[in-house]
């Protein structure tokens, strides 16, 4: 169990895959499942690191060929769309290794992270290939998503007040 201290008060946090657990079989699937977790955060650091460099062969290659040193809108539009899916993957990264070693499912950053990912659909959105029911419905994504950021972020702040 996590125990975390809030101006001299004790407030226990539910732990979801608890190291020690009365059932042998439920102790060796968290086992499992935390190496799993542990394994995908490998895969995600070579997933960044991949898509780091494919976001300079993508910046070399529209910078190098005619004309010359010259970005279009599309071409900018692509690179920026390169550069948030590293920065998306990096949040996703975050998320699993707070997730390890907290043992907690960090609410806040995760739905930080889909406000990443959307606000990446919105910057690369073809508005000329969508049509208008999707960007609706993008925009009420993006509404439940930000509400449901002030919520979290709104009652986290109410259960762990700062020691100001």
């Amino acid at each position: 169990m996590v125990v975390l201290k809030t101006r001299g008060r004790r407030t226990i946090v539910h732990e979801e895959l608890p190291t020690e657990h009365e059932d042998r079989l439920l102790r060796y699937l968290h086992r499992v499942i935390r190496t799993a977790v542990r394994f995908m955060a490998i895969l995600m650091s070579l997933v960044i690191v991949w898509g780091s460099v494919y976001v300079m062969v993508v910046l070399y290659q529209r910078l190098s060929f005619p004309p010359v040193w010259i970005l279009d809108s599309r071409d900018i539009l692509d690179i920026f769309g390169s550069f948030l899916v590293v920065l998306i993957a990096v949040e996703i990264f975050i998320n699993i290794r707070l997730y390890l070693g907290t043992n907690i499912i960090p609410m806040q950053l995760v739905v930080a992270t889909a406000l990443m990912a959307m606000a990446r659909k919105i910057i690369v959105l073809d508005t000329d290939k969508t049509p208008p029911l999707y960007v609706l419905g993008y925009g009420a994504v993006i509404l439940a998503l930000g509400f449901t950021y002030w919520i979290v972020s709104k009652s986290s702040s109410e259960q762990f007040p700062d020691d100001d």
